[in-house]
């Protein structure tokens, strides 16, 4: 992203994976060098470019300093990157609990103050009955975007459902396309340890291994479930009992065509959730940790956007199209959708929501809210949230 600091201008550079915990500044002048780091140009080559941009006799010794910094920061491929990869790998596959990744950023890292930023933003449950409620679809971008949406999600479900078995879909972010990421960690935030429901994890990887990766370093860093399984603890207590499931994108469908079961390795997992359904029925309530379109330039898109302005009411016309196949449960007209132009619209909840529908076949949804944000005055997120019977 551009620099936040006014002494220090260019191109900040950090690492979503957390493999290295350095933040470079890359000055202004050097920039486009950074495309030349692709694999396919020589050293040779970039000292020559330099040399014509500086028209400095030192343009090695620049290079050098570039090249040094981006190595020792774990940003080039190599024996530094691999290294840090490896060591972060192997750290949180030897941890027992997965341990909350964004406490005291996106949320309170203190239970009394976590507590009452949630009771001042009206963060609880009904007090009705369930209704046949087996599952919500609730934002996972940041809660200070989509109180409306998270609070909407929340509030559908019941304070009777505490015996639940939360099967949490979330959108993986950073995961191999076509992969599922499993852990048997339980997850630990400010008020306390959640249970995961090791047997269901345990019979997923049996029942579909060839889309399983077990210990996805994926949930180290991922916030689509942390953030669902605060507000689970926050309605039904520490102890709630989880099974948390990264869902990959289905990338081979997007771009070549078909449908996402068409994998063989998809079409199992997705097998397996619907038998774990047709199985364990009521016992098990369905959470989808899920954003929806991202317009403007942050994503790549040419042009700024602005929430329901412009452009972004177009967007909304075709988010809610999607979301009606959501609510009438349809997963092939949901996915004639989401595919044309893979995916113009750039739904980040389009796995998890899919997998959903081929797993719960009997679901049927009511849209409870809709809305956009900015996230940054040039780029939107779409988001909502939804209730299935």
């Amino acid at each position: 992203m551009p620099s936040p600091l006014e002494d220090q201008p260019g191109l900040l550079i950090r690492d979503p994976f957390q493999y290295s915990d350095i933040t470079l500044v890359v000055p202004p002048p050097l920039v486009p060098l950074l495309g030349m780091l692709d694999g396919e140009q020589t050293e040779d080559e970039m000292r020559r470019v330099i040399l014509e941009m500086t028209q400095d006799v030192r343009a090695g010794a620049i290079q050098d300093q570039l090249l040094r910094a981006l190595d020792q920061a774990g940003f080039v491929e190599g024996e530094s990157f691999d290294q840090l990869r490896a060591a972060r790998h192997e750290a949180f596959a030897r941890e027992e609990v997965r341990e909350a990744a964004h406490a005291g950023g996106a949320y309170p890292d203190d239970a009394q103050e976590l507590s009452a930023w949630l009771a001042h933003q009206r963060v609880k449950g009904s007090e009705e009955g369930q209704d046949g409620l087996i599952g919500i679809a609730a934002p996972h971008v940041s809660p200070e975007g989509g109180w409306d949406s998270y609070r909407q999600a929340y509030s559908a479900l019941n304070g009777t459902m505490d015996d639940r078995v939360f099967i949490v879909l979330g959108t993986s972010h950073y995961g191999e396309p076509e992969t599922f990421g499993l852990t048997r960690k339980s997850f630990r935030t400010p008020f306390g340890l959640s249970g995961t429901d090791t047997a269901i994890v345990d019979w997923l990887e049996r029942k579909a291994p060839r889309a399983v990766r077990m210990e996805d370093y994926c949930h180290a860093v991922e916030h689509s479930i942390e953030f669902q399984v605060v507000f689970l603890q926050s309605l039904f207590g520490p102890a709630v009992k989880v099974v948390p499931i990264l869902c990959g994108p289905f990338a081979r469908s997007l771009y070549l065509g078909g449908k996402p079961e068409d994998d063989e390795g998809v079409g199992a997992f997705l097998d397996a959730l619907g038998e774990l359904n047709a199985r364990e029925g009521r016992r098990l309530c369905w959470i989808l940790g899920v954003d929806m379109a991202h317009i403007g330039r942050r994503y790549g898109d040419p042009s700024p956007a602005q929430a329901h302005q412009g452009l972004m009411l177009e967007v909304a016309e075709r988010d809610r199209q999607r979301m009606a196949c959501l609510s009438s449960g349809d997963p092939g007209a949901f996915w004639d959708l989401v595919q044309p132009n893979h995916d113009d619209l750039k739904w980040c909840g389009s796995s998890p929501l899919y997998s959903f529908l081929k797993a719960v076949p009997q679901a049927r949804g009511e849209i409870r809210h809709y809305e956009q944000w900015n996230i940054d005055e040039h780029s939107v997120v779409s988001f909502g949230a939804l209730a299935f019977r």
